[in-house]
């Protein structure tokens, strides 16, 4: 397995390690959901290195990026970010990405296990284009400071940090250290996202994180997979392979706010691939939603387990916790689009035994908005 440039730190905080998409990841320190509190508290620090980073660079970068995401990006401002979503001719998606429009280049994360895919499809869409495409993620390291207290904790070091837009950045140097901050994050947290040179991840992480004292008013501390997994539910925030996949579009999941429908063509039949197949699903409408789900009983909703009204099955979970913020099991799933209405009452199927079930609107929390 791929080691990410903070492993040695994960191991001298007691990690335990699991496998994510190759890579040796940390999926607690302890407790998730202790880890899952203090960033709800003050603050958690998540290595996300494993995130894939692809560059775009060249005349026709933008051109590309325009052609294979499905959101306008040709209006973005330098040091700005958008999310968007990569599809297929059918509307599948292939992955949701975070695009960064630098000066003279294009950043796109992508997720750990579509790296492949993602770097394939731009490939077979460079055609004439004047695009250099390179896969950046093993020479650089990227982590995510999230939580309420976060940019008090920047503000230390950094005052331009703490006035950054959500979805902008900017680029630092200190000392030797070149670092891109981003305000965004996957936690429904304010915080940022900081990327730098894989050589420089231990003299980075020392400036970031301090040693804090054991008790409860620490601003940071380390956090693994598992309360990034329950942070993100209760944000309503999908994860590929859970409610994203190549069956699965975007308008279903309830990210039309990441679709352009009338972006223009530029001569050709779509100006994005998929484009057509998004239209004709926006005009019909869509067979089923992505909604929240509050679950009675103590049980943890799980991937794959059915929804039923009545004897029928109308959809089935595809992430599930038991929420630490609200203490009460949680869900998302798919379900027809005739009974997804906010209020209506379904029942999920644990161990061969329906549950009540509530369907309710995303995000399950909402965070005080940042200052």
């Amino acid at each position: 397995m791929r080691k990410t440039p903070f492993f040695d730190f994960h191991g001298q905080h007691g990690a335990k390690f699991v496998d994510f998409a190759g890579w040796e990841m940390p999926l607690t320190y302890g407790s998730i959901q202790e880890e899952h509190r203090q960033v709800r508290r003050a603050g958690g620090l998540f290595d996300v290195s494993h995130m894939g980073r692809i560059v775009l660079r060249g005349v026709h970068a933008r051109r590309l990026l325009e052609r294979v995401l499905t959101r306008r990006i040709s209006d973005m401002k330098e040091s700005s970010c958008r999310y968007a979503l990569i599809c297929n001719a059918s509307g599948g998606v292939i992955d949701d990405v975070i695009v960064y429009r630098f000066t003279d280049q294009w950043l796109m994360v992508c997720n750990a296990s579509n790296r492949d895919a993602v770097l394939e499809h731009l490939a077979s869409h460079v055609g004439t284009w004047s695009v250099k495409i390179e896969d950046t993620t093993e020479k650089t390291a990227m982590v995510a400071l999230q939580g309420p207290r976060v940019m008090e904790m920047i503000g230390r070091f950094s005052s331009e940090v703490p006035t950054l837009k959500r979805y902008a950045f900017c680029e630092k140097n200190l000392l030797v250290l070149k670092l891109t901050i981003s305000r965004t994050g996957y936690t429904g947290e304010d915080g940022v996202e900081v990327l730098m040179g894989a050589s420089m991840a231990s003299m980075a992480i020392k400036l970031l994180y301090r040693e804090a004292p054991d008790d409860d008013d620490a601003l940071l501390r380390p956090a693994g997979l598992g309360a990034r997994d329950t942070l993100r539910i209760e944000a309503g925030m999908p994860l590929y392979g859970h409610e994203l996949d190549l069956n699965t579009d975007p308008i279903a999941a309830g990210l039309d706010f990441a679709v352009t429908l009338d972006k223009e063509a530029d001569g050709a039949d779509e100006a994005f691939v998929g484009q057509c197949a998004l239209r004709r699903i926006q005009a019909e409408g869509v067979r089923r939603r992505r909604v929240g789900l509050l679950v009675d009983g103590r049980r943890t909703p799980r991937q794959g387990m059915p929804v039923r009204v009545g004897d029928t099955v109308v959809g089935h979970v595809t992430s599930g916790c038991i929420s630490p913020s609200l203490q009460r099991p949680i869900a998302m799933a798919y379900v027809d689009a005739a009974y997804a209405a906010d209020g209506d009452t379904v029942n999920v199927v644990l161990q061969d035994q329906g549950v009540e079930a509530e369907i309710t609107p995303l995000p399950f929390y909402r965070a005080k908005p940042p200052k």
